[in-house]
């Protein structure tokens, strides 16, 4: 009897780690990691169908529609590399979504083996995001906490400017996870009363988190 694909969403709001957990998920289990902003950039760059839709909204930095969003992550799903399974990561972010993906899910013949939420407090994440600094040359990430440069103010890698993202500044990333509670707590509820919502606690370092986001997974695995 074949294994059953390994098929996993990732939630966490601005700043919770699930792009980093999502990576390492994909590497542990050797399935992909779809991220819908990297669909969207794909798309665009190579002038696709989904991509020119999705233009116009990204030019003018609005939210790009669900109907959108959604043909983008059917089109990915239905790609042969995702048969052991995909690892989900920013869609859905809104309960449409969520019913959409349910709807994709019921097309492929599949359903989904869970959703890892990795929670981690505003707070937290506040202090994460607020200390974040990039380099103006080459994007390099740095941390006036976690990861400062050699020379404050300066790239390790280039020597150049480091500096604070405009969505990194506190207020900014106060609205940022307003919007993420509106936009998640249904789909907590949603997954949760569909007995496929996992917490992940998100306040440790790093590899710690790896670890339980595995082991959570390696449990649905299983079942």
């Amino acid at each position: 009897m074949a294994a059953r694909p390994l098929d996993l969403v990732l939630l966490g709001g601005p700043g919770s780690g699930k792009g980093t957990q999502a990576e390492r998920l994909s590497l542990h289990f050797n399935v992909p990691h779809i991220s819908t902003g990297r669909l969207f950039r794909d798309n665009l760059k190579y002038e696709t169908e989904v991509g020119a839709a999705a233009k116009p909204y990204v030019d003018r930095g609005e939210l790009v529609p669900d109907a959108v969003v959604n043909q983008l992550v059917q089109e990915r799903l239905a790609k042969p590399d995702t048969r052991a399974g995909f690892i989900l990561d920013g869609f859905p972010r809104t309960f449409a979504q969520a019913e959409a993906l349910t709807d994709m899910m019921t097309l492929l013949e599949r359903r989904l083996a869970g959703v890892l939420y990795i929670k981690v407090s505003d707070e937290e994440i506040v202090r994460r995001l607020s200390g974040r600094l990039t380099c103006r040359d080459c994007q390099s990430s740095y941390h006036s906490q976690f990861k400062p440069p050699i020379l404050e103010g300066l790239c390790d890698a280039c020597g150049g400017e480091l500096y604070q993202r405009e969505d990194d500044a506190p207020a900014t990333v106060t609205a940022r996870l307003a919007t993420f509670h509106r936009q998640t707590e249904p789909l907590i509820s949603y997954y949760s009363s569909g007995g496929l919502l996992f917490e992940v606690p998100g306040e440790a370092d790093v590899e710690q988190v790896t670890e339980r986001t595995i082991a959570a997974a390696e449990k649905l695995k299983g079942l």
